[in-house]
């Protein structure tokens, strides 16, 4: 009796409706574009940089102005933060000035491109331009992503870095699939018992390029790093099991482990040693040469360069400033949050808030103006029962897009519980966003249904679809105004103020 073949995967192709899926890309991203970049000059504080814009826009400023591409200001004893989103910053500034459009610039392409990254993003994982549309009008309606990109903060680059990361990650996997079939095919996955070898990876080599910008950005990006290193090996594996390799868990290690730390830990480590150019090539940089002044000659290390040695130094003061950011050492604000109440938004962060004895425009004597970084109920509430759904679709139907999308969210989120003490904002959540609507368009497709199911259950499908999503655009809308600082009566800014907590 013969035995039966094994099963192999089918092939997963792509939507075939490239150019339709396009045209929804670009109509969606446009959108977002006019959102960000309308009045984006305004609020400021009489002119000037609001709430942590006082850091970063004169920081960039400087960049630019003394044509180094560091802050060397003698001001500047210490900077806590990475070069890279406040180069670009400066990118804005150098077109338009240090006034507000030229340091919120920037932050509001960054936004925009976010939007059309979820939107491919998502299309892709999903096999379906309309599940892909359904993200992006997620991303259109998010207060936190549309706020933070409206403002010369550095969290909504990292946000674009990572994402774009988690992007080529999905991509590699795709092609990797591919290749494996092609093997397959070619009767070379059973041919050795740690299956065949893939090739070069070059979508995996660039995600390793922008999570070296997103730690040169901040270095929560280090988080990324870790998790994406993990679920890039946690697809290899899936793939040689899938096609029947003998020992696909030994065979990834022997084929797949050392490419996948040169790519996503080696390249992001030389990215953000390369952020420092500036920094090296400046003879007055903070720290530049510490060596035989707080750093000895000698020693365990003396075969480092000095300049590397220097800049070592240099991160172990930048590493102390945020290690002394506790509550427990006085540090406190009183719009400051912990990680537990980051998934449903429970603490904002309140951006902007004149007195409203001395604000007018809308019409009494007394009047608001408010910019608060809030994620959109509708979007953000369900936030644990839908995590509770990712996380049963991907332990019990092992559904490698949830696997996916848990990961992204889980660095973002989970390596923040390590020191509570620490002075937190819910603006670290901006990272959280891009996979919250990502796990929210995958769910949104199921409740939509399959192809083959009835036409009365898909029509009930998009029934439920288009009011969740007629829910969160009118939950924007209603929000808009203390999202940017539109002048409201008090009246209305208590109603806008849905929990005590927002107060």
């Amino acid at each position: 009796m013969v035995a039966p073949a094994p099963l192999r995967p089918r092939p997963e192709s792509q939507p075939s409706d490239t150019a339709r899926g396009w045209l929804v890309t670009i109509a969606l991203t446009l959108l977002a574009g006019i959102l960000r970049f309308a009045r984006l000059n305004y609020p400021t504080d009489g002119g000037t940089p609001m709430f942590d814009e006082k850091y970063y826009a004169d920081q960039a400023w400087q960049m630019l102005s003394g044509g180094r591409g560091i802050e060397d200001n003698p001001g500047y004893a210490l900077v806590v933060h990475p070069p890279v989103g406040k180069l670009l910053i400066t990118g804005g500034e150098a077109i338009f000035g240090y006034t507000p459009l030229g340091w919120r610039f920037s932050a509001a392409v960054a936004g925009t491109l976010l939007v059309l990254l979820v939107i491919r993003i998502v299309r892709r994982m999903a096999r379906s331009t309309l599940i892909g549309a359904i993200a992006g009008i997620l991303m259109l309606a998010d207060g936190v992503t549309f706020v933070n990109s409206r403002i010369g903060l550095l969290d909504i680059f990292q946000t674009l870095f990572v994402t774009a990361a988690f992007g080529c990650l999905i991509v590699d996997r795709d092609q990797m699939r591919e290749r494996m079939a092609r093997a397959d095919a070619a009767g070379r996955t059973r041919s050795h018992r740690f299956g065949p070898r893939l090739g070069v990876r070059w979508w995996r080599f660039g995600a390793g390029v922008l999570l070296g910008l997103a730690c040169g950005t901040k270095w929560s990006g280090l988080y990324f790093v870790i998790f994406f290193l993990v679920l890039s090996l946690g697809f290899d594996i899936a793939a040689r099991r899938a096609y029947g390799v003998r020992q696909p868990w030994l065979g990834t290690v022997v084929r797949d482990l050392a490419p996948a730390v040169y790519a996503l830990v080696f390249i992001s480590l030389t990215i953000y040693l390369a952020s420092y150019a500036g920094w090296f090539a400046d003879e007055t940089a903070v720290d530049r040469y510490e060596v035989g002044v707080h750093v000895g000659p000698g020693g365990w290390f003396s075969w480092v360069p000095d300049a590397l040695r220097s800049l070592w130094f240099y991160h172990g003061a930048m590493l102390d400033f945020h290690v002394q950011l506790t509550n427990t050492n006085g540090y406190h604000h009183p719009w400051e949050s912990k990680p537990w109440t980051w998934p449903m938004g429970l603490r904002p962060t309140l951006y902007y808030f004149p007195k409203p004895a001395e604000t007018t425009g809308c019409g009494q004597a007394s009047c608001v103006r408010a910019v608060m970084l809030v994620g959109t109920p509708v979007i953000w509430w369900p936030a644990f029962p839908l995590l509770g759904w990712s996380l049963w679709q991907s332990v019990v139907r092992r559904d490698w897009r949830f696997i996916a999308v848990l990961t992204g969210y889980a660095a973002g989120w989970l390596p923040w519980f390590a020191d509570l003490d620490r002075q937190m904002y819910f603006f670290y959540a901006t990272v959280m966003a891009p996979f919250l609507v990502m796990a929210l368009a995958l769910t949104l497709g199921q409740v939509l249904g399959r192809s083959g199911q009835s036409a009365e259950r898909r029509g009930i499908g998009l029934l439920l679809v288009s009011i969740y999503l007629g829910l969160a655009i009118a939950n924007f809308a209603w929000l808009y105004p203390i999202l940017t600082g539109v002048p409201i009566t008090p009246a209305t800014w208590n109603r806008e103020l849905w929990l005590p907590s927002w107060q």
